[in-house]
């Protein structure tokens, strides 16, 4: 299986987004404390610039890491290990596992996931080579 990861161009805008929207929540925070607004205007600001610094923290990492977060996990742990796995103990699985996931595996298309007969070559659902 494969791994879908945001590209460095489009982490590069969604970090530079969201410096925007940190702005956007100190002004708006600074203005609602200056004018007297009801508590919950200046917290709705405070929680804006806590989603913006969290999302400039994801994209810098997703923009300058070598081993980046995948927006879609379908990337097999031979091939690549996932980093939240990896931090939150992902249990590995044991030979006779292996074996079982191996031979299922076999039996589907690792590109769309239908069931393809073990003495076909390419997948009847999207015509994927078997690998």
């Amino acid at each position: 299986m494969k791994s879908i990861k945001p590209g460095r161009g489009p982490s590069l805008q969604s970090l530079i987004g969201s410096a925007a929207a940190c702005l956007f929540g100190v002004f708006w925070t600074i203005l609602a404390v200056n004018i007297g607004a009801p508590v919950f205007f200046p917290l709705f600001g405070l929680i804006f610039i806590g989603i913006g610094i969290f999302e400039i923290w994801y994209s810098y990492h997703n923009l300058t890491s070598e081993n980046r977060f995948s927006t879609f996990d379908i990337t097999d742990d031979t091939e690549e290990s996932d980093p939240l796995n990896d931090r939150f103990g992902h249990k590995k699985a044991s030979t006779h596992e292996k074996a079982v996931s191996d031979n299922h595996s076999k039996n589907f298309c690792p590109y769309c996931g239908a069931p393809m007969k073990e003495d076909h070559r390419f997948c009847e659902n999207c015509g994927a080579e078997r690998d």
